[in-house]
Formats: C-alpha cells, structure tokens, sequence
C-alpha cells in the first residue's frame, strides 16, 4: 500500500466558486471540547490506513478514454476530486488532459465550485482558469442544469466527480442534469468512474415522486450502494430524464475494484467531509440537517458530532464559529450540547439512533424538525414515526420492501462485484 501525495494546487482563479450539505472563508479556532482527531492539510485527507494501491480511478484507466477525445471538442465537469495518480505522482485531470493536447474547451464545476471551497447552497459565479485560460461554468444556484448556449461547440463531455454514495450528496443531481442537458444537444458523456467510499451500503427510506427535490431527484434510498459510474447506467437505463430521453453514455470503469473494499479519499469531496469519519457518518447525520441540531458545520468535527443549545447540558459541549466550512454556521457563537462520534466503529448501515435520541431529549418537540426534514428523508413517514415514538426496529422494518424493489433494479446497473 502507498499513500497518496498532496494534490498540487496548479490552478489559480478570478472567482472564487460554489456550495451542498458545504465551505467558508475566516479560519479561527472554534471552541470545542473533544478528543484529538487527525490532522488535515489544505484539503488532503489523511487516514489511519493508506489507500489500497491496486485501485484505479476511471482517470487513471486513461488508455481506456485518450482514444475516444482524439480530434472532439472536450469539456469536463469536475472539481478538486479530479485528481488522479500517474507514475506515482498526483495531478489533477485537467491538467492531464492539456498535456496530453486533449482539445478541452470548458470547465463545469457543481455546488462547492471547482475547488471545493464554497458553502452548501452557496452561489458562485462563472469565472476563468487563470492557468489554462480555460471558462468555468457553475453548475449550481440558478444553473444547474447546462444551457445549450453554454454547450456550443461540445462534442464530448467528460464527468469526473466523487460520490459518497448518499442520496442527497448533490453530485448525482447534477450528473442528472448534465446528462439531460447532452442528450438533449446530441452530446456523448463519458463517465471517468471512482469507488464509493459507501459502497457496500444500501439502506434507508426510498425517496417518494412527491418529495423530489435537488437534494432527492430519484426513488432510491438514502445510501444507494453504487458507484457514480453504475448510478449514470441506472439514471439512463431507468429513463429518468425528461420525456425518458437517454443519453449516449460511455462508462470508464475503475480498475482492480469491488464494492467491499476500503478506499480512502485523498482529496476532500467537499468542504465539510474532511475526513473518513465524517464520509462514514455523513448519511446518517445529514438528516440532522432537517432539524434544529447542529451536525458541527463551523467546528474541525464536521459530521462527527452534534449538538445544540436546547438537548439536556451535560456531556459533550462544541460552540461553531465561522470557518473553512461553513461563513455563518447553525448556532454561530452559542454552546451546543450533544455528542461525539469522532472516534466511535465505523458503521455498516444508516444509523437512526442518534436523531432518535436527539428528537426524545429535546423539550419542545415542536420545534425540531424543519420542512426540508422531508426532502432529505425523501418520505413524511419518518419524521411521523419518530414522533409517534416508533423504534428504530419498527421504522427499518418499514423500509424492507422498498429495499428489496431497489436492489433488484440495482443489480442490472452493476459494474463491480458485490
């Protein structure tokens, strides 16, 4: 096994780009009493256990897509996640591809920008790679789908972006709407796929037709259990673009890959997984996102803890202050009270404990939950059986036909064994 290098920062812009459930400016110190946790540096992830060398990325399978770019017009979605190994030394794929004369033409980069640094939700303009000269076109706020004027001149358009596996991690809403926008110009796309680092993972609530939203565009559950390249076969093959259009898709598998095996993210997916902890916890705690608790937005524990001001003050105490995550995090300046999960097993399933637990020590149950509780769950039913007091038993029971539906749709998409 090898470790991967820091990925080199090559590229300098005029505008700071885009924001999911993401990224901030100011860097203080957030007040926080919690165990020691591992060190990050400018984005890189760092893991007890170094990446499995063997792997490789759709990106670094290059003999498998530099033939079909040959004489086509190039443009690419991606953003600090596109960073591949060649020879032992970290590039990105842009970069890559310039130097290997591939006729790029422009740059897409979904919520959270190109490099990664804005918030979740936040807007961020079109800008111009200083080192390239290459555009960049933001995918996200008001555009997430890409204009046919913004395609002109497109021939083939590249995806090289990585998933966590959780539905509402916004990055397979915008291969949707990438995927839609070049089936409907005649454009080819071409997925460089990468492992999910919750690959193995299928559980939780399947999203309801009524509940669709940018952070829910499709019925699957919570965690799907594919990878970004599987889940484009099963977006084109289940024809969930408008009017059932399909796109031409080419899929550039990883190399030496199963769902079961550990893989270690070398690049941030965005600002507020910093690391394997939060990915791993990320699923289950997203949903807090729905209620009045903070998950640790503004705090270096992001999806490892959480908290408020309003769960019984005793235990774990973390108080957010704007930082590289999150500008104005929930609860900016103010005590939290709740519990760490920085340090706890790594964990195999959606985990509904913990919002349970939340929900029953909170004195005004009326005001936990939120509206958008119901666009992550992607279902009424949760939110109601938590508050009918249903266990976590009785509510996964509820899941299981909708579980097993999916997993019958999903083994057609499979690329890699289980």
């Amino acid at each position: 096994m090898v470790s991967y290098s820091l990925l080199k920062n090559t590229f300098l812009f005029s505008f700071i780009l885009i924001g999911a459930c993401g990224n901030s400016i100011s860097s203080q110190n957030p007040k926080i009493e919690s165990h020691k946790e591992e060190k990050q540096d400018n984005g890189k992830i760092t893991a007890k256990d170094q990446p499995i060398a063997d792997i490789k990325t759709g990106a670094e399978n290059h003999t498998a897509y530099l033939p079909l770019l040959k004489d086509k017009k190039v443009g690419i979605v991606t953003n600090q996640t596109g960073t591949m190994t060649i020879n032992g030394n970290p590039i990105h794929i842009v970069d890559f591809l310039v130097g290997q004369k591939v006729n790029l033409k422009a740059i897409y980069a979904p919520e959270h920008g190109f490099r990664g640094t804005a918030d979740a939700g936040e807007h961020v303009k079109d800008g111009k790679d200083t080192q390239t000269g290459l555009p960049i076109v933001s995918l996200y706020g008001n555009n997430k789908k890409p204009k046919p004027e913004q395609l002109q001149g497109i021939d083939i358009m590249l995806f090289d972006l990585q998933d966590v596996g959780a539905r509402f991690y916004t990055y397979i809403s915008s291969l949707h709407y990438v995927m839609e926008a070049c089936a409907e110009n005649n454009i080819q796309v071409i997925v460089l796929d990468r492992p999910n680092p919750n690959g193995s993972i299928v559980d939780g609530p399947v999203l309801e037709k009524e509940n669709t939203s940018f952070v829910g565009m499709h019925p699957i559950p919570a965690l799907h259990g594919m990878t970004i390249g599987e889940y484009a076969k099963m977006i084109n093959g289940e024809k969930w673009l408008k009017d059932g259009i399909q796109c031409r898709l080419t899929i550039i598998p990883c190399l030496n890959y199963n769902r079961d095996m550990e893989y270690h993210l070398p690049v941030k997916p965005s600002p507020n997984l910093p690391n394997d902890q939060a990915i791993n916890l990320y699923p289950s705690l997203c949903f807090f996102e729905g209620t009045n608790v903070s998950v640790g937005r503004g705090t270096n524990k992001q999806f490892q803890i959480y908290g408020s001001p309003y769960l019984p003050k005793k235990g774990f105490i973390f108080t957010p202050v704007p930082n590289e995550g999150a500008k104005d995090p929930l609860y900016n300046g103010k005590t939290c009270y709740g519990e760490d999960l920085s340090t706890i097993k790594h964990v195999n399933q959606l985990e509904l404990k913990w919002l349970i637990d939340a929900y029953k020590h909170t004195d005004d149950k009326s005001k936990f939950f939120i509206p958008f509780f119901t666009k992550l769950a992607g279902t009424k039913k949760l939110q109601e059986q938590i508050e009918a007091g249903k266990s976590e038993t009785e509510i996964r029971e509820s899941w299981k036909k909708g579980l097993a539906d999916f997993k019958q749709t999903r083994k057609k998409y499979l690329i890699y064994a289980e």
